[in-house]
C-alpha cells in the first residue's frame, strides 16, 4: 500500500497530537486548603501508578501508543518510523495466578530502501505475548509464556511472511523509587510463506526507573535485537540511551508520557544510527 504521507510528516502529526494532548489539560479553582489535601492524594497516587506501568506484568489494563522514528535507515539516511499500540489486559487466572496478555499492532512507515525518495504505509507483523505471573508476587517479580508473532503485514516490505513463535520471560524488582528488570524474548518460525527467508530473532530489554515527586521520572528501557538469520556483522542492534516521563491526568484519566533517545552503537551495515520513542499510555486501573 504506497502513500504519499512522508514519515516526516506523519511524525509530525503525531507530536502536534501529543502537544495539544498537554494543552487540553483542565485546570481546578479550589479553596487553598482542599486544594492541597487533593493535591498530596493525587501524587501519591500518581507514584503508585508509575510503578504499576513500569511494571510489564503488572495487574493493570492499558494501551500505550508508543511511536519509534529511526534516523540514518538505510544507504540514503532516511527516516523509519513504527507506532506501536499495544493493549495490556490481565485475566486472574483464580487467586493465585495472572495472565497478563500483550498484543502489538507495529503501524509501520517504512522508506524505500533503494531510492530517495517513496516510502511505504502500513500495518507490520501482529506480536501476541502471554505471560502467567503470580497474583502476589514478592521482592522478586517475574512472567513468562509465548511469544508469537502473526504475518498480518499489508506489504511484504512491512513483515516476515512467517508465523514465528517461541519463549518469553521477564524477571524485575521494585526497591523504593526504582523499578529495575529485564524482558528476554526468542522466537523461530514454523509456517508460511516457503518462499521467504526464515526467522529466528532475539529481543532483549533491560529497563531502569527511577521514580522522584509528583510523578515524574527517569528512565532507560532500550531494546537490544539479534536477527540469527542475517549475515555476521550484520546481527545485532545494541542501543544505549535514556528519557523521562510523568504522570498526569486530564480530567480523571491517568495518563503516562515519557520519551527517550537512543544511538545504535552496534548496528548492521545499513541500520538507523539513533531512535527518538515517546509513549503515551493510558492506564485504567482497577
Amino acid at each position: 500500500m504506497k502513500l504519499k504521507l512522508t514519515s516526516m510528516k506523519y511524525f509530525k502529526l503525531i507530536t502536534l497530537f501529543l502537544l495539544c494532548a498537554f494543552a487540553s489539560i483542565p485546570v481546578f479553582s479550589q479553596e487553598k486548603e482542599q486544594e492541597e489535601t487533593d493535591v498530596i492524594e493525587d501524587f501519591e497516587g500518581e507514584e503508585a501508578l508509575a510503578q504499576a506501568a513500569q511494571n510489564p506484568v503488572g495487574d493493570l489494563i492499558s494501551v500505550p501508543l508508543q511511536n519509534n522514528t529511526n534516523f540514518g535507515f538505510g544507504p540514503y539516511d532516511r527516516t523509519q518510523n513504527v507506532l506501536n499500540i499495544q493493549p495490556v489486559i490481565p485475566i486472574s487466572l483464580g487467586s493465585d495466578w495472572n495472565l497478563i496478555t500483550r498484543t502489538i499492532f507495529p503501524v509501520i512507515t517504512q522508506p524505500d530502501f533503494f531510492s530517495e525518495n517513496g516510502s511505504t504505509t502500513g500495518l507490520g507483523d501482529v506480536n501476541f505475548t502471554a505471560f502467567v505471573s503470580p497474583a502476589k508476587p514478592g521482592k522478586f517479580i517475574w512472567g513468562a509464556g509465548p511469544a508469537i508473532i502473526l504475518p498480518t503485514a499489508t506489504d511484504e516490505t512491512l513483515g516476515s511472511g512467517k508465523w514465528s513463535a517461541g519463549p518469553s520471560v521477564v524477571g524485575l524488582t521494585i526497591q523504593g523509587p526504582w523499578v529495575a528488570g529485564l524482558l528476554v524474548s526468542q522466537v523461530w518460525s514454523f509456517a508460511g510463506q516457503s518462499d521467504r527467508g526464515d526467522v529466528s530473532f532475539f529481543l532483549a530489554q533491560y529497563f531502569v526507573n527511577y521514580n522522584m515527586d509528583h510523578g515524574w521520572y527517569l528512565v532507560s528501557a532500550p531494546i537490544i535485537t539479534s536477527n540469527w538469520e542475517a549475515s555476521s556483522g550484520n546481527q545485532w542492534i545494541v542501543p544505549f540511551g535514556a528519557g523521562a516521563g510523568k504522570i498526569f491526568r486530564i480530567g480523571k484519566q491517568p495518563i503516562n508520557f515519557n520519551t527517550q533517545a537512543f544511538y545504535n552503537a552496534v548496528k548492521p551495515d545499513f541500520g538507523p544510527d539513533w531512535q527518538w520513542r515517546v509513549q503515551l499510555q493510558f492506564m485504567f486501573p482497577k
